[in-house]
Order: C-alpha cells, then sequence, then structure tokens
C-alpha cells in the first residue's frame, strides 16, 4: 500500500495482532520497565487492576503498526498520539488476547496525511482519541 496514494475516508487495512504474557517480558526487557503490574496477577489485583495488563507504551507501539508497516524511505511518522481508555488485560495462558486495529485517512495535505486509529481488544476501545501523521519527504 502506498500512503501518498490514500485519500479522506480512506481505510488501512485492518490489523489485528496477539499479546500474550511472554510479549509483555520481552516488552519489559527491552523498555526496562520491570513493574510487577506487567507481570504479576497478585500485585495488579493488589493494585486495583483485574490482572497483569500489557505496557501502555507497548500498545501503542504495537497499534501503530497499521501505519508504519506500510512507511517507505520517503516517509515518516511526524506526530502520534493517543488516550490510554482501557487497559489491555493479558491472561496467564497460551492464548494470549487478540488486538484489533482499524484505521482511516481524516485529513490529506500535498506533503501529509492525517489518519484516526481504533484500537479494541474484546471489543472494548483500550486507545482513543488516536491520531497520527504521516510526513512524505
Amino acid at each position: 500500500m502506498n500512503l501518498r496514494n490514500l485519500n479522506v475516508g480512506d481505510e488501512l487495512t485492518l490489523l489485528q495482532y496477539r499479546v500474550r504474557r511472554s510479549d509483555l517480558i520481552m516488552y519489559a526487557g527491552a523498555s526496562n520497565d520491570f513493574n510487577p503490574i506487567h507481570y504479576s496477577d497478585r500485585v495488579a489485583q493488589s493494585v486495583g487492576l483485574p490482572g497483569v495488563i500489557a505496557h501502555g507504551m507497548h500498545t501503542m507501539g504495537a497499534a501503530a503498526r497499521i501505519v508504519t508497516d506500510h512507511l517507505d524511505s520517503n516517509s515518516f511518522v511526524s506526530q502520534y498520539s493517543t488516550k490510554f481508555s482501557q487497559p489491555l488485560v493479558v491472561p496467564d495462558n497460551n492464548e494470549g488476547v487478540i488486538v484489533t486495529v482499524q484505521a482511516k485517512v481524516t485529513a490529506k495535505e500535498p506533503e501529509s496525511i492525517f489518519i484516526a486509529i481504533e484500537t479494541t481488544c474484546a471489543e472494548q476501545k483500550v486507545l482513543s482519541q488516536t491520531k497520527l501523521t504521516v510526513t512524505f519527504k
């Protein structure tokens, strides 16, 4: 998909990906974020969470793939923002959870496109008001 050819109203190809506890362990190592709410049900529940939750930056970064998988050497993400609306709870099993990401072009300028992204898990929004701008060189 050539992002430069997209127009207002165009939808990007739906992205679905699985998140397992092992992904959280790998992300913790890469980010140096070893907060136990990301690996211990006991600790997560003791602070009022329903269970272990994914790192917010992991969720945000993985959702951006709906766009970044289509970047080339002449384009880059120049702006990206979101609100964390629900924690992404990741069960302690081999299945994990499926995250669904949808995106739509909301505006276009000669050197940029503006994209709204919706990220859900089990029909619950985990990210809200997500906006990403791609700028072309």
